[in-house]
């Protein structure tokens, strides 16, 4: 825990120190104001519990005795006093924009449920202890950034508080980290969804990976604590089918089994990372997206109903991330979704797409979009 307190010491702008009015001056915060000092970094001093308003208590002068600065008397619980601490904060924090990262730099949330190992495999990518791991489920609350550059490119991974059901979701703080860890996967271009292999498929990890393919994100399942599995010759063939199937909704999606805590298969992620987001970033030009949709229906012919039969006329794309195809039809309702599936089957089949979802907008001549 010291290493990490270090860690984020040596990588914050400014520092906030936060004491107990009530306890007084402990030899802790002796302890802590003193590694602040030799930090270097700007201080503010926040003594929590002053919850009376008016006069600050007399209590609060002898945290002068600390040698950081003014304290500043706070109340966490009612939020007094936290206007003029916030002030204090940004008087120090540089002016930048809130994302500077490169173009070329791939944006990577990782995401899954609580006690998967999301912080273990940062840290292992990162080669250093840059967030906080435990065997109690739930101890990263915020959505941390750690950027990894090497012989694969430029990478920021995004830790991300693990994402529950809503019923177990009982501190307000973790309610917030949960609703950044959604943020999180919003500013990602691809999600490495974290899967422990000891605990198998739950139906946690649906909810995780449906929020990542609902936003059109390329997307990696990567199995971890595959270290503490016992196996055979057959056994990650076996898993990965049973996978496939819990997982039947994204059928596009690539498989990794790694271990975090060994580093086994780790660094093949990197390589999955660069596919899956030149795979979510592809464009198709419309004469050949064209050619394949005229081979499909030829292959197969579009459904009819009631002596309509459904008519394609051409199909475009429209945008990326996710790829997007805008497809003009005579009648909507007649293009099935099983008829949709089909297509995108066939697209699949000659483009790859590996790793991202896909949608499509269809367009009735003369009519609206559906």
């Amino acid at each position: 825990m010291r290493r990490q307190a270090e860690v984020a010491i040596h990588r914050a702008d400014v520092i906030v120190l936060v004491t107990d009015v009530r306890c007084g001056v402990t030899a802790n915060d002796y302890a802590v104001a003193d590694m602040l000092q030799k930090s270097g970094k700007p201080v503010v001093l926040a003594v929590n519990k002053c919850d009376t308003i008016g006069e600050p208590p007399l209590e609060l002068y002898e945290f002068y005795n600390l040698g950081i600065g003014e304290p500043f008397p706070i109340s966490s619980q009612h939020g007094h006093g936290t206007g003029d601490m916030l002030d204090e904060i940004l008087k120090y924090l540089p002016e930048t924009d809130a994302e500077d990262y490169d173009e070329d730099c791939i944006k990577v949330a990782v995401i899954g449920k609580p006690n998967a190992g999301k912080s273990s495999l940062i840290n292992k990518i990162a080669g250093e202890e840059r967030v906080i791991v435990s065997d109690i489920a739930g101890t990263t609350r915020d959505a941390t950034d750690t950027v990894v550059e090497n012989e694969q490119g430029k990478f920021v991974f995004i830790d991300t508080a693990g994402i529950r059901k809503k019923s177990r979701i009982t501190e307000r703080v973790e309610h917030f980290s949960v609703l950044r860890a959604y943020m999180a996967v919003d500013r990602a271009d691809v999600c490495i969804i974290m899967i422990d292999a000891q605990t198998g498929f739950t139906e946690q990890d649906s909810k995780v990976a449906g929020y990542a393919h609902e936003q059109g994100k390329a997307s990696i399942i990567a199995v971890n604590k595959w270290d503490l599995i016992e196996k055979d010759t057959n056994t990650m063939k076996e898993f990965q089918e049973k996978l496939e199937k819990d997982f039947s909704f994204m059928s596009y999606v690539p498989f990794v089994f790694i271990s975090a805590k060994t580093g086994q298969r780790v660094n093949k992620l990197f390589e999955m990372i660069h596919f899956v987001a030149n795979q979510n970033a592809i464009r198709i030009s419309t004469g050949t997206l064209n050619d394949v949709l005229a081979y499909a229906t030829t292959r197969v012919q579009p459904p009819s109903d009631k002596g309509r039969r459904l008519k394609i006329y051409y199909m475009t794309q429209a945008s990326t991330k996710p790829p997007t195809f805008v497809t003009f039809v005579n009648r909507a309702d007649l293009f099935h979704f099983s008829y949709q599936r089909y297509i995108e089957n066939q697209i699949r089949t000659t483009f790859g797409l590996t790793g991202t979802p896909i949608r499509f907008v269809i367009r009735e001549r003369g009519g609206g979009d559906q």
